[in-house]
């Protein structure tokens, strides 16, 4: 079990010190899922986009937290050496200054944001979002443009080498090119292959499009003509991440049965595939500045780092069944609901919490919006609810957009009376405050 054999110590806890080559790793410290992550090309830093709303900048194994987002982070790009991007299901944009922490609210979306770049001379930042727009905003601030011309939530989006064409993927199977300095200019289809495009990178000049979809696609194309140069299409679906390291042509690619396939984009074959996680996909990737290290985040509230070279000497990492303390049948009905439906949001330990949701410690008789330290809407913030056995049914037989319009709350429902009552009798029990 070489994963848990070698240390986990490779990083120094002053500055952003890049990891050791030669060494697994592990950044811990987020309360939820690992949604998004980049590197910074000159320091090696690590930056981390998670379910809990925060995002991570990694200082050797010290994490800063980046607090501004009101629901999921998803989307992280570096702008430069000083400032980074995020987008999250809240449908903003927030650039943050790393030295001061500040943040700048770019909004203008109605939906989430799933991907974001850079264009090579820094001034412009493109947003891709499920509202099926494509932002474009200056990097500088000030009001943004939308692109239009997609049938679905768009994707992902990468400018050219030059900075003067975009593409984009979509929901709606297309990779587009955009004329996008040139208002009103129509998109022009570089590629349909039927499902849904999920990312896309760009190789070295442009010299290549590899694109990763819904139905297991892994194709690689020409962005001028659309002629397929390579596809390494497995039997594993949806492709969820894709990453590129110009400086050793190494393209990676995550899957959502948690397979990372290493791409050898000089040969144009596979150079290695291993499952990286044991439970869930892998939702983000990237490599190191030198390529010798790639870290992938997915269901499991930790980033894992690998060196390149060694991958198949590790198994797999994560908790093989996440968020459940035991194996599901050994579970009462009341706890597996609670795991199934609150645990990826809530603690039930006294505050703080990473999670995204406050913890639900002492829940019982406690009026709404009143846990100190977390961010609550402006409806639980001003709620009158007081947490009962009658509230908490109401709130799981309509959903919380019915029960409490504008809360966070993701939408879900426990339709069954039972099932409700018996989380119920876990959570009183669950939640209770205990004498130390």
């Amino acid at each position: 079990m070489r994963a848990l054999m070698l240390g986990l110590w490779c990083l120094g806890l002053a500055g952003a010190t890049p990891l050791a080559a030669n060494d697994f790793t592990t950044l811990k410290g987020h309360g939820g899922p690992i949604m998004g992550l980049a590197v910074q090309p000159d320091t090696g830093q690590v930056a981390s986009a998670s379910f809990d709303n925060s995002v991570g900048l990694w200082q050797g194994r010290a994490p800063r937290w980046f607090e501004g987002h009101r629901a999921a982070v998803i989307s992280l790009e570096y702008l430069d050496a000083r400032k980074l991007i995020s987008g999250g299901d809240d449908f903003a944009v927030i650039l943050w200054d790393m030295d001061t922490g500040q943040s700048t609210r770019l909004e203008g979306h109605q939906g989430k944001i799933a991907a974001l770049d850079v264009s090579p001379d820094g001034a412009w930042i493109a947003s891709a979002s499920w509202d099926g727009a494509i932002g474009i905003w200056p990097a500088t601030g000030g009001a943004p443009r939308f692109l239009r011309g997609h049938d679905a939530a768009v994707s992902d989006v990468a400018f050219s080498a030059d900075g003067q064409l975009l593409y984009s993927s979509s929901a709606d199977g297309t990779v587009r090119e955009w004329r996008w300095q040139d208002e009103g200019a129509p998109p022009r289809v570089v590629a349909n292959q039927g499902f849904g495009i999920n990312r896309i990178v760009l190789g070295p000049e442009d010299g290549w499009l590899a694109y990763g979809a819904v139905d297991g696609a892994t194709r690689v194309i020409d962005p001028a003509t659309g002629d397929e140069i390579a596809d390494f299409t497995l039997e594993r679906r949806p492709i969820l991440a894709l990453e590129h390291h110009a400086g050793t042509g190494q393209l990676a690619a995550g899957d959502g049965q948690g397979y990372i396939m290493v791409i050898d984009t000089l040969a144009w074959k596979i150079a290695r595939d291993f499952r990286a996680m044991n439970n869930g996909p892998v939702w983000a990737l990237a490599f190191s500045p030198d390529g010798q290290t790639i870290y992938a985040g997915g269901l499991s509230e930790v980033v894992y780092g690998w060196p390149v070279e060694l991958l198949g000497d590790y198994d797999p990492a994560g908790e093989e069944d996440h968020s459940f303390l035991r194996p599901a049948e050994e579970m009462d009905n009341g706890e597996r609901q609670f795991m199934r439906k609150c645990s990826i949001c809530h603690a039930l330990t006294p505050p703080p919490s990473r999670k995204a949701g406050p913890t639900l410690y002492g829940l019982f008789g406690r009026r709404a919006g009143t846990v100190p330290g977390y961010a609550y809407s402006r409806t639980l913030g001003g709620s009158d609810i007081v947490w009962s056995e009658d509230t908490i049914d109401a709130l799981f037989d309509l959903g919380p957009d019915h029960y409490i319009p504008g809360s966070k709350m993701p939408m879900q429902r426990i339709t069954a009376a039972q099932d409700r009552q018996d989380m119920i009798d876990y959570l009183r029990e669950a939640t209770a405050k205990r004498e130390n």
